[in-house]
């Protein structure tokens, strides 16, 4: 069984940063593909990022491009989401996402 533990999270003005965990647990995710998602209140959860079992490929929703970066620690087993240039649109709260598994989320609150 696959578990997923989000965090990082917080409150940060414009143009702040923030680095977002996800520690999985019962997968090597090195063999997975891993992916962000977002949910913003009244809107639908969207796609953000996503890091390919190879490590080698990722890929972006149009609205973060340039600004977030996935990456992974194979050792720490974790998946990571940097997140640059923030804006309040980008206020949401995140979640990671394996399959037919998610974590729990992290509030991500961007102030302008």
């Amino acid at each position: 069984q696959v578990q997923l533990v989000e965090s990082g999270g917080g409150l940060v003005q414009a143009g702040g940063s923030l680095r977002l965990s996800c520690a999985v647990s019962g997968r090597t995710i090195s063999t997975i593909d891993m992916r962000w998602f977002r949910q913003a209140p009244g809107n639908e959860r969207e796609f953000v990022a996503v890091i390919r079992w190879s490590g080698s490929d990722t890929y972006y929703a149009d609205s973060v491009k340039g600004r977030f970066t996935i990456s992974r620690d194979s050792a720490k087993n974790t998946v990571y989401l940097q997140m640059n240039n923030l804006k309040p649109e980008d206020t949401a709260i995140y979640y990671c996402q394996n399959g037919q598994n998610w974590g729990q989320g992290t509030q991500v609150t961007v102030s302008s």
